[in-house]
């Protein structure tokens, strides 16, 4: 992508966030420019007074407005700074927001894409951990500011002779020709060692994850990681041995243009003070106008070569951002019609999918109902494609052929907010956050009805734990930000997903193995339990053990992305040879099911 089109993009960002803020960034860029011009030309006409007509209106003139300009630019120019300051902090928070805004709208399909998964941790990384906003912020004011202090100087220096422009001119091009050269190395170079950088950092990661600590002291895996960090360490510490001769060089060429520059501007100042051959000699005011322009294009020159490849540098590192921010939205496709009763039907019409970037099917021609009021298991061995079913049934993707029917209709003429409504799903990596364990329930702050809390609670097994808790329903869960929180067990966790989903009161209930931390017996008395909370709502349950299956009106079989049987659990056991009756026969000589 290219710079001006992620800059635009930036812009564009910055300024529906905040328009205030892109206009006192121009200032803050025109503040600096105008201080330095006015002390570059107002001391030329006060010299010039002191050494020639000294007139006294004309000194008081001249020294008031050089003090007063001085004063007004460092009052505006310090306000305005620590405005930016504060504001720099406030826009990258917004652009985080944005950005976790993004991640919650964008198409679900490029949430499980690895290419994505990897743009995304790069995206934020380069938000949270380089500060990519703030410093591209920062010099980006320094580039404008050192642009049209140069832009201001050359037309100052333009009255002394323009063929001094003309020479101070070819060395800024070759000054950005060498900075050019060294951002596309400096570019090349830090897109080449993201691949060692990221195995470094996920070596690194495990110093800091409580989550394997059990594991490597267990196995005594302490000297592995540390060799394997070190090792990493050593090679990112040779890749910048390199890297930083390479900018020696190049700043060493940078400096000889800049020496270049100050000799030509000098030299040429100098001749013209103490010579007439080369267009008149000029007053001491004059060359003292000219040398302070000359100090100023020199120091600007720097300046704008410096910011401008942090500049690039901080636009290369913000182009997993744009990328990732460039995303289409999920298309929700709100329909015409708003489900406002129960959902009285579910059909699969010759469904096939397959998933974004790949050619294969993982769904092949699926056709089945089912019924309100109906509790269906569907079995199949793993990558057969249960979960993907049950996506499509959430609207998470589209069928890439045939249509999924909810009374009748297809799921996509449904207003969106009106079907979710409908819904409650327990998936297996199913999240419980940092809320009280009725938040995490209820999914509100207010819990309007804490009495039907309790009653799930104990249909689900959890209500000896939560009264033992000092403080019941309203206990935090986990410890990540307080040390008062209360861990749980898997299969506790697990309970506190299923009540959240029971809590809804949806008309359609999904288990997506959401029980598999559970032992086969507790898992057995889960479903049994579950099987008489949701009464006549519809329910589907996917689990690898047979247990469930026991409790539904029907099972489907799923093999390679086809449906291989859709009957009664006693009827499909008539097949000694099915998929389903080795499953299940399999598992109750372990495990006695009934």
């Amino acid at each position: 992508m290219k710079h001006m089109q992620k800059l635009k993009i930036f812009f564009s960002m910055a300024w529906s966030i905040s328009p205030p803020y892109i206009l006192m960034l121009v200032l803050d860029t025109l503040l600096p420019s105008l201080h330095i011009f006015t002390n570059v030309i107002l001391p030329k006409y006060l010299i010039d007074e002191l050494t020639g007509g000294m007139n006294k209106d004309r000194l008081i003139l001249f020294g008031s407005l050089i003090v007063l300009s001085n004063l007004c630019f460092t009052f505006l120019t310090n306000t305005t700074k620590k405005y930016m300051e504060v504001k720099k902090v406030y826009m990258a928070d917004k652009f985080s927001q944005a950005m976790a805004k993004k991640i919650m709208n964008v198409e679900f399909s490029y949430l499980e894409n690895p290419y994505y998964l990897d743009l995304k941790e790069r995206a934020v990384f380069a938000i949270n951990n380089q500060g990519t906003l703030q410093n591209l912020i920062s010099n980006l004011a320094i580039v404008l500011k050192n642009l049209l202090t140069i832009i201001g100087l050359l037309a100052i220096m333009f009255t002394l002779s323009w063929i001094l422009v003309l020479l101070l001119i070819i060395t800024i091009i070759i000054s950005l020709l060498i900075y050019k050269s060294f951002v596309a190395y400096q570019m090349n170079f830090f897109q080449e060692i993201i691949p060692v950088n990221r195995r470094y950092g996920y070596y690194m990661g495990f110093a800091f994850d409580e989550k394997i600590q059990k594991d490597i002291r267990l196995y005594n895996m302490n000297k592995m990681m540390i060799d394997r960090v070190t090792y990493y360490n050593n090679e990112i510490n040779t890749w910048f041995s390199a890297y930083y001769k390479k900018q020696g060089l190049f700043l060493s060429l940078y400096g000889i243009v800049n020496d270049l520059q100050a000799t030509l501007a000098y030299g040429y100042v100098g001749l013209r003070v103490i010579s007439d051959r080369f267009g008149g000699r000029i007053s001491l005011g004059s060359f003292t106008m000219y040398v302070a322009a000359a100090i100023n294009f020199t120091t600007a020159t720097v300046e704008l070569g410096s910011g401008l490849m942090r500049l690039i540098q901080m636009l290369g590192y913000l182009e997993p951002f744009v990328e990732f921010m460039s995303l289409p939205d999920e298309d929700v496709r709100e329909g015409r019609f708003e489900l406002t009763g129960d959902i009285e039907s579910i059909e699969f019409s010759n469904v096939s999918f397959k998933y974004p970037g790949s050619d294969s099917l993982v769904l092949e021609d699926i056709s089945f109902k089912i019924k309100k009021g109906e509790k269906i298991s569907i079995v199949g061995l793993n990558g057969a494609g249960k979960t993907t079913m049950i996506k499509l049934i959430c609207r998470l993707y589209q069928p890439t052929k045939g249509k999924i029917l909810i009374n009748g209709r297809d799921v996509f003429e449904y207003d969106h907010k009106s079907y979710m409504d409908k819904i409650a799903a327990v998936f297996q990596d199913y999240k419980l956050f940092a809320f009280s364990i009725d938040e995490n329930i209820t999914c509100k702050e207010i819990n309007a009805d804490p009495e039907r809390t309790r009653t799930i609670i104990k249909e689900v097994g959890l209500k000896e734990k939560i009264d033992d808790l000092p403080d019941g329903l309203s206990s935090l869960y986990g410890k990540a930000y307080d040390d008062k929180g209360i861990e749980m067990s898997g299969g506790e966790g697990q309970k506190i997903a299923i009540a959240r989903a029971l809590y809804k009161d949806a008309s359609l209930i999904i288990l997506d193995e959401p029980t598999s931390a559970l032992d086969p017996l507790a898992e057995a008395e889960i479903y049994e339990h579950f099987n008489s909370m949701v009464g006549d709502k519809t329910a589907i349950y996917i689990s690898h053990r047979m247990s469930s299956s026991v409790f539904c009106d029907r099972i489907l079989v799923i093999e390679g992305g086809k449906i291989s049987a859709y009957d009664t659990h006693e009827n499909l056991l008539k097949n000694k040879d099915s998929l389903y009756a080795k499953l299940f026969n399999s598992q109750a000589a372990n495990y006695e099911l009934a």
